[in-house]
């Protein structure tokens, strides 16, 4: 029994020893990595590492991930030190101080398209005043929209359609059962609708919109992400009244922008009710166009408080044709080819 205990005594001894020094030897490498970085750049002076060395040479991956989070730490400190120090800089010149330097970014380097109009264009003013859209920018028209799903639609798309119906005055939702859309769009025009809205789905998901204006079009395909509903939506306001409210359009600065700008505001009537306070954004950016619904107040004669009420989604243009929905015979204006037209990060479309 004795020299029982005297083995396990021994073992527990040598244990002990082997953790201590593994110990003192990640503190070693900790303070030694304190400069190091990962990808080859050489630590500062001082440390224990030879020149060149660099913490993807280091096979312990949990001393190598925590002397890359210290040297993240440690940057981030010296660029908060710098930021501090600029701005007191800033604060001491006072009006002297030289031009904040404007960020690069992938909006403001875009590259220049033929097809940007110039809002002084005598063409472009032409073509807005014969076009399909002219009699509801005149006032002549009032709009009328029938919303409806592809067939056999689930609970998501179903509540969808149904508060799009709130947000767009004069909608009215109706069920596809069975029918085809060619069929859809002549009853549509015998009971003077002026849009179609179909949103399509995939797998109990909203995942695609139709938009088609009435009688002669045009029709505009859109895929659609990013779907949430009133109730996903946190802080969200309460449900919305049934003003007519305002519209906002955002960077739709091409002639494809500016024709898919005026269909979206075709849909809503011209006579914005104010005292409603609410807002139906459509903001293009990098050609994804993002749909909010909001609600503001004014709290001061410079601040402004907007409470979001929702649904929101995400549509990205796939083709226009013109006329009514003909996937088989219809002529297409434009249609995006993403091998062909996605070759450059700072070219969009809209």
């Amino acid at each position: 029994m004795a020299k029982a205990g005297d083995k396990g005594g021994g073992s527990g001894k040598k244990s002990l020893k082997r953790k201590a020094a593994a110990e003192e030897t990640q503190e070693e490498a900790t303070a030694a990595g304190d400069g190091a970085t990962e990808g080859g750049v050489q630590p500062p002076k001082g440390t224990a590492f030879p020149p060149g060395f660099s913490i993807s040479e280091i096979k312990n991956k949990q001393r190598r991930h925590l002397m890359f989070t210290r040297w993240k730490q440690q940057q981030r400190k010296e660029k908060l030190a710098a930021k501090k120090k600029l701005k007191k800089e800033r604060e001491a010149l006072g009006d002297k101080a030289p031009p904040k330097p404007v960020p690069k970014t992938i909006d403001n380097q875009r590259v220049p398209d033929e097809t940007i109009v110039d809002p002084n264009d005598e063409e472009v003013a032409y073509d807005e005043a014969t076009d399909e859209f002219a009699s509801y920018f005149n006032r002549q028209t009032s709009p009328k929209i029938l919303i409806t799903t592809s067939d056999r639609p689930h609970g998501r798309t179903v509540r969808l359609c149904e508060q799009l119906s709130t947000v767009i005055p004069n909608s009215h939702v109706y069920y596809r059962r069975g029918l085809a859309l060619k069929k859809i769009i002549p009853q549509c025009i015998s009971r003077d609708f002026t849009d179609l809205i179909v949103i399509n789905e995939d797998r109990k998901t909203p995942n695609g919109l139709i938009l088609s204006h009435l009688p002669n079009g045009p029709t505009a395909h859109f895929k659609m992400s990013s779907v949430r509903l009133r109730k996903e939506i946190k802080r969200r306001g309460k449900d919305p009244t049934e003003h007519k409210p305002e519209i906002i359009l955002n960077n739709f600065t091409t002639r494809l922008g500016h024709s898919i700008g005026r269909m979206f505001a075709s849909l809503f009537p011209h006579d914005p009710q104010f005292i409603g306070r609410q807002v139906a954004t459509f903001h293009n950016q990098r050609d994804y166009i993002f749909f909010r619904f909001h609600r503001y107040i004014f709290k001061s004669e410079k601040k402004v408080g907007i409470q979001e009420l929702g649904p929101r989604f995400t549509l990205k243009l796939r083709s226009l044709q013109k006329g009514t929905f003909d996937s088989k015979y219809g002529e297409y204006e434009w249609v995006h080819k993403p091998r062909e037209m996605d070759t450059s990060r700072r070219k969009f479309h809209l």
